[in-house]
């Protein structure tokens, strides 16, 4: 099967690591130098790059597109015939505007993460129920998956899976820099988030967070006295209140 990527950003580079091992990739985009660097980062020869001019032609083809939100109306002019199916990645984008934008039979909305490049995204996906096991299919090949009923859970999805990347990234900044500020230098302090974080996903996968807070706080403990100074700062609530801001930007994009 062959996918067409529309859009040649670092969540388009992400996509095309992790999809080239099962499907055929064609990728557009407007700069020849961009396209090029892309290709190189993607280490795969067989990935064809495009240059995106007037009048491409879409018809049956399976598109993933991967632009800005703000750029589909631009990207859409330049785009003629009716694809097969289109997978949009962008966010707040809704399944309306999409079918105002692009002709095709079906339109499906995904969200998957950065982590696709290591075929570990979790990407959430809603649309047409006719191709949800062929949406499955293409995505779980780079990671998990989970089928929404809606495009109002895809959006509060996107704030926890698709922005998630970026929020564990400022915790495990944080840690690191806890570390070198109580005196270890950088590189252990780093190596042993890195471990940090290869080791909790499969304890998260076989336990519920509460336990797993509530195996390693033992009475008047190390973990106790940092776990009193999270609360005490705000880290739950600062949390809760980033995967509502990310939503509620979600539903002003999708206006």
């Amino acid at each position: 099967m062959k996918l067409t990527l529309i859009g040649n950003g670092s969540m388009a580079l992400a996509l095309a690591k992790g999809l080239y091992q099962n499907y055929e990739l064609e990728v557009f985009g407007r700069d020849e130098k961009k396209l090029q660097n892309f290709k190189k980062e993607a280490g795969e020869d067989n990935i064809e790059i495009k240059i995106l001019k007037d009048n491409i032609d879409i018809t049956d083809k399976n598109l993933v597109i991967c632009v800005k939100p703000h750029a589909l109306k631009d990207i859409s002019s330049k785009l003629s015939g009716n694809a097969n199916i289109v997978f949009s990645i962008l966010a707040g984008t809704t399944l309306e505007t999409l079918k105002e934008n692009i002709d095709a039979n079906s339109y499906i909305r995904t969200m998957p993460n950065l982590c696709a490049a290591y075929l570990k995204s979790m990407t959430t996906m809603t649309g047409d129920e006719k191709n949800k096991e062929l949406a499955t299919k293409i995505f779980s090949s780079i990671g998990n998956t989970l089928w929404v009923k809606s495009e109002k859970e895809l959006d509060i999805a996107t704030a926890i899976a698709g922005s998630g990347p970026a929020y564990l990234a400022l915790v495990a900044e944080s840690l690191a820099d806890g570390g070198v500020k109580s005196g270890l230098n950088r590189a252990d302090s780093q190596a042993l988030v890195k471990g940090l974080f290869e080791g909790f996903a499969p304890l998260l996968d076989a336990n519920h967070p509460g336990i797993i807070k509530d195996g390693v706080m033992s009475p008047g403990g190390t973990t106790a006295a940092g776990y009193s100074a999270l609360e005490e700062n705000g880290v739950r609530n600062a949390m809760i209140k980033a995967i509502e801001a990310a939503f509620e930007r979600a539903q002003e994009l999708g206006k």
